[in-house]
């Protein structure tokens, strides 16, 4: 069986130096909660992390599609996608994705004296399942949001917002039906098209299928195929690859991601399918896009 830690295709990872880490500890602000290592690792065939000597953080795994497994305390637990789970820091773990469907993960490890606060209950698979008015969109963003903070430099100010900022992650995943209620979309329940494009944003680093959104409304594919068609001018699936470009475009513009770093973003593996697809809507490669003046 291969084994590996890191490797992957696509993937962002920041391991922040013992110094930073050491300076967080001793400020009154982050002392409470900062962040040591931050990464996202795509179709992570073979990943596998065995930690016999325990770590000082608490380490959090977001699978957002496949499947993986973890093992603590002698106990193992499967996990699928849309959920997480929080592993305690001082305790041995083993986790690694799933063989055949290896998994997506947004993963942090993380310190501080409020951290066993935001940990507590959650060793076990929790769900963060898409409904009407879930924001896993907005919840993905900020993690990019955090994670560009990061990536731009060590700055007080910049460690400062990624605390504050990783407080309200934690706590949208903590306190997740409050968070859902307070950023209620408006969607009617029983407008099926709205609901559907929302899906559609909520999977965005997935690939679905017709009948994944007509499972989802609760209607047969052709039914509401038509319904969405009449109403948007584009089969669902061909608005599903406009919504896809869109955000490649505002990576392109707002990223220094790598191309098939984006690809993974929007649930593409295949980089010359993408510049195909992303060619076909926009006129030009994503290269060109990028490079293009904008206004």
């Amino acid at each position: 069986m291969i084994k590996l830690k890191d490797g992957f295709n696509g993937e962002r990872a920041i391991i922040l130096p013992p110094m930073i880490v050491n300076m967080m500890e001793e400020d009154p602000l982050l002392s409470a909660l900062h962040i040591t290592d931050i990464g996202y690792y795509p179709k992570a065939a073979h990943h596998f992390r065995e930690r016999k000597e325990p770590v000082n953080q608490y380490v959090f795994i977001y699978c957002i599609d496949g499947a993986g497994w973890y093992r603590i305390g002698g106990q193992e637990y499967q996990v699928s996608a849309n959920q997480y789970f929080i592993l305690p820091a001082g305790i041995p773990h083993t986790y690694a994705a799933n063989e055949t469907t290896p998994w997506t993960i947004y993963w942090i490890h993380f310190k501080g004296t409020l951290a066993s606060l935001y940990a507590r209950n959650a060793m076990q698979p929790m769900d963060i399942k898409p409904e009407a008015h879930s924001r896993i969109s907005h919840r993905i963003n900020l993690f990019e949001e955090i994670f560009n903070t990061l990536k731009s430099g060590y700055t007080n100010e910049n460690l400062h917002y990624v605390s504050s900022s990783f407080h309200y992650y934690l706590g949208s995943l903590r306190y997740i039906r409050q968070y859902r209620n307070a950023g209620s979309s408006g969607i009617n329940d029983d407008n099926v098209v709205e609901a559907a494009i929302h899906y559609m944003k909520e999977n965005m680093e997935k690939r679905i299928t017709l009948q994944d959104v007509a499972d989802h409304i609760g209607y047969s594919p052709s039914h509401f195929s038509m319904l969405f068609k009449k109403k948007i001018g584009h089969a669902p699936l061909t608005y599903f690859n406009l919504l896809k470009i869109q955000q490649a475009c505002f990576m392109l513009d707002s990223t220094d991601m790598k191309i098939n770093q984006i690809c993974y973003k929007i649930g593409i593996e295949d980089t010359y399918y993408f510049s195909r697809l992303f060619s076909k809507i926009m006129g030009i490669s994503p290269r060109e896009y990028r490079k293009s003046k904008k206004g």
